[in-house]
């Protein structure tokens, strides 16, 4: 059973329950399978060597995951090619590519973690309440260490792009 962390994090206000562990900078990037298609999986190794921005949103069909996504998919021309920006949600697949043609998304991976929550609880934010993964970010160098995270309190909330954008520039 994961570990549980109460009290961490609010959806206006109201308290939710984190499943899953608090990882920090320094910690070994754990490992996931997530769904680029209803198929097609992909795990930490399929972006083996380059720097990892793993943008975590709970639905992108709200105003905020909406946000977050087109500002990670616009830092990527800034980033280069040794950066893989990556969106993970528990969004279907087909949502997510329903999402990014509409949006004109071309940049950011998306990823969903919608078969058996393993990102969610292995990156500790997986909701329990509502099997959702709450707003996170996790910058991830090319060796697959964590480098720098932030954990939102609140899930209505914007993370800090700037400091993130920062983080995985000081790595190429």
């Amino acid at each position: 059973m994961a570990q549980e962390r109460a009290g961490v994090a609010t959806l206006k206000g109201n308290p939710l329950t984190l499943l899953g562990p608090e990882l920090k900078k320094g910690d070994k990037a754990p490992d996931f399978r997530l769904n680029k298609s209803l198929v097609e999986s992909v795990t930490l190794a399929d972006f083996a060597g380059k720097v990892k921005l793993i943008s975590v949103v709970p639905s992108i069909d709200t105003g905020v995951c909406d946000a977050q996504t087109r500002r990670f998919n616009e830092a990527s021309a800034a980033l280069g090619d040794n950066v893989a920006i990556l969106t993970v949600s528990v969004d279907l697949p087909m949502a997510q590519a329903r999402w990014c043609g509409a949006a004109g998304v071309d940049k950011v991976v998306m990823l969903s973690d919608y078969k058996d929550n393993n990102f969610g609880e292995a990156y500790g934010t997986l909701i329990k309440e509502l099997r959702l993964d709450f707003r996170a970010i996790f910058v991830i160098d090319a060796n697959d260490t964590i480098q720098y995270v932030e954990y939102l309190k609140e899930m209505t909330e914007h993370p800090d792009y700037e400091k993130a954008i920062e983080a995985a520039k000081a790595l190429v």
